[in-house]
């Protein structure tokens, strides 16, 4: 029947506490700080309706404003401090694991490509955004 969709994955692992990790991810506020793959990059304007049926939505930018894209998806599945998987507006999948490892939270994302891209870039731009989240994210004071 259907040939079996290619998944990316890229991990990190976070030395912080469940809750702010998972306040980190989720909260607009924070998310405009740590989603971008490099300093040159930006989050201008992030949205997040944590719900079920709720729309995540990232408009990612280049600070010189020559180039951008917007992320938009809606949420499929939320188990809090556990796991988030959505689909993306264009029908990609993607599942974000939140797991307690010792002192560490080790987060695991895992998503369909696009096909315009080559897959270790996406894997590559993914783990850059996920090493700008832990460094954020443990540069965070209670």
């Amino acid at each position: 029947m259907n040939n079996p969709k290619t998944l990316i994955s890229a991990e990190t692992l976070v030395n912080a506490p469940m809750e702010k990790v998972w306040e980190s991810w989720t909260r607009p506020q924070h998310m405009a700080k740590w989603n971008n793959a490099s300093e040159d990059w930006h989050t201008p304007q992030a949205e997040n309706d944590l719900r079920v049926g709720g729309r995540l939505f990232l408009r990612m930018e280049t600070k010189d404003g020559s180039t951008g894209f917007d992320h938009e998806a809606i949420y499929d599945d939320i188990v809090t401090n556990s796991k988030i998987s959505y689909t993306t507006t264009d029908g990609r999948t993607s599942t974000i694991l939140f797991e307690q490892t010792g002192p560490a939270i080790k987060i695991t994302e895992i998503f369909e490509p696009v096909s315009e891209h080559p897959a270790e870039l996406q894997r590559s731009f993914c783990q850059a955004i996920l090493d700008n989240f832990k460094t954020y994210t443990e540069g965070l004071t209670s």
